[in-house]
């Protein structure tokens, strides 16, 4: 069962979000918030009473109180298995982007069908990101701190070569299934591999993986 958290300042956006993702019987709603304060206070909440915490948050980018950019931010600190997918109006929106470099793992606009919702869902309870097809490489580049890839390629030049060919498929946007696929290989054997490299390199998700491929000027 995929544990889903909304939060969204607008309660239409949160029942329609419900609602779509109510006919997978694989996923459950566990909390509906209206800002970034109130999902941090229930994710502490869930955290004291040693409950299970949602596997990714869906969040809105610009709420009152607390926005989701400084949400992810402090949920990505304190609860890094809390996947967060950012939900916007429109996909150039440099303020969601700003969100990939504290921690979210991708973001989807706000009127995607209902099933690329469910699947953006379960991609990233799988550990992948989540970018929305128009979304390109200098945009993502520009989104991201320099500190991000300022190693360049120094910091790939550590990895083995099977996870320096992983960190170069994660760079073109593939999947973990699509990686195994490509690779003959057990796609929790990829999800190991790019956790290995998150680790290695010093960074904060698989987007901040391909940012920094992107500008070590590897192709």
């Amino acid at each position: 069962m995929i544990r889903v958290m909304l939060v969204d300042d607008q309660k239409d956006v949160r029942d329609g979000l419900s609602l779509m993702l109510s006919h997978d019987p694989s996923v459950r709603v566990v909390a509906c918030c209206a800002n970034g304060a109130e999902a941090l206070e229930a994710l502490r909440a869930l955290d004291a009473a040693a409950g299970a915490l949602p596997n990714v948050a869906l969040m809105d980018v610009r709420m009152p109180i607390m926005d989701g950019i400084d949400a992810t931010r402090r949920i990505h600190r304190v609860w890094p298995n809390v996947g967060v997918l950012i939900l916007t109006t429109y996909d150039q929106d440099d303020y969601a982007l700003g969100a990939l470099a504290v921690g979210a793992s991708g973001f989807l606009l706000k009127d995607a069908p209902a099933r690329a919702i469910v699947d953006a869902v379960h991609a990233v309870c799988a550990g992948d990101a989540v970018l929305t097809p128009r979304v390109t490489k200098e945009v993502i580049t520009r989104a991201i701190p320099e500190a991000a890839g300022s190693r360049g390629a120094d910091m790939f030049s550590r990895l083995p070569p099977r996870e320096l060919e992983v960190a170069s498929l994660v760079a073109e946007g593939l999947s973990n299934a699509e990686i195994a696929a490509r690779m003959s290989i057990e796609p929790t054997s990829v999800k190991r591999s790019v956790s290995r490299i998150i680790s290695k390199l010093g960074l904060g998700s698989r987007v901040q993986v391909a940012v920094a491929w992107w500008r070590s000027g590897r192709r």
